[in-house]
């Protein structure tokens, strides 16, 4: 269990937005702004970018596109409660979210919500989020979730996503329709938005180019959103480039098929692991098993 105090760097960013800075001693980093609590950056030792900086926006539910928390100030929370860890790394920042005056007009009740980042001794980013419902006057609410992870890839082509074979999935380009996934692994050559159902708690994303495999590892989030705009889509996206489609991949841990109900007092917990490690394989094919393991 992590028990040194937070070590981070507090920065300012784009624009003037406060942001943490998180080091490793290898050098790896991450950097997470208070505006949104977005992780705009995690590097590994050779100082390269995994993430890649862009944002899509979805229309489920009736509040602002993926929710108010991505657009509201978080701060940086002194005393949380304890939250038991198998980390020994001291880089991670505490944040806290908690509803004004006109979020609670939007959405009448009143919550907590922690999250943690923690850049591990390994170079890993894990994020723990915890919902609180606070209300005083004994109403449950219900929220579905997702972590919008956006990575850098070399080439969307050669790119390939393991652990979701065989799953059901929602296909958002075809009015959520349920169909079965057939192939081996999933591939990209065209737009994909898909939310998968019922995941494991280990997915592959492997970079043929970059000889590169991300491992995301959740829990409390059973679905996976998998999406690429593609050319035609991009075009239509004013905070994505015409080309960015070609070296971006987003898997997003979630819950979503199954809305999380908490009622007064309860609280809710997810957890993304992502890490980074060497693959090589040759004519695509690699034993997904033996990533996963």
């Amino acid at each position: 269990m992590a028990t040194e105090r937070p070590s981070f760097e507090l920065a300012k960013g784009i624009n003037g937005l406060d942001k943490i800075i998180l080091r490793e001693s290898r050098n790896r980093s991450a950097e997470v702004y208070l505006y949104g609590g977005h992780v705009t950056s995690w590097k590994n030792e050779n100082g390269e970018e995994l993430l890649h900086l862009s944002s899509k926006f979805s229309n489920f539910g009736t509040l602002e596109q993926h929710g108010f928390a991505r657009n509201r100030i978080w701060e940086v929370d002194a005393s949380p409660p304890p939250l038991p860890t198998n980390s020994s790394s001291n880089a991670y920042v505490d944040l806290i979210l908690r509803p004004s005056e006109d979020d609670l007009k939007a959405w009448p009740h009143n919550f907590e919500f922690r999250m943690r980042v923690d850049l591990g001794s390994e170079g890993e980013l894990t994020l723990t989020s915890r919902i609180r419902n606070t209300n005083s006057d004994g109403k449950p609410f219900t929220f579905t979730f997702a972590y919008h992870t956006y990575f850098s890839v070399s080439d969307i082509s050669e790119v390939r996503v393991e652990g979701l074979e065989t799953l059901d999935y929602l296909d958002n380009l075809k009015n959520r329709e349920r169909f079965t996934e057939q192939g081996d692994a999933i591939t990209f050559e065209s737009e994909t938005d898909k939310i998968y159902l019922s995941t494991p708690t280990k997915i592959a994303i492997l970079d043929h180019e970059k000889k590169r495999t991300f491992v995301v590892r959740k829990d409390g989030l059973a679905d996976a959103v998998v999406w690429n705009p593609w050319d035609k889509r991009s075009k239509t996206i004013s905070d994505l480039g015409d080309e960015d489609y070609k070296h971006m991949l987003c898997v997003e841990a979630a819950a979503i098929e199954r809305p999380i109900t908490l009622k007064p007092g309860e609280e809710w917990k997810g957890r993304l692991e992502l890490s980074a490690v060497p693959s090589s394989y040759s004519s695509g094919q690699l034993d997904p098993k033996k990533v996963l393991e």
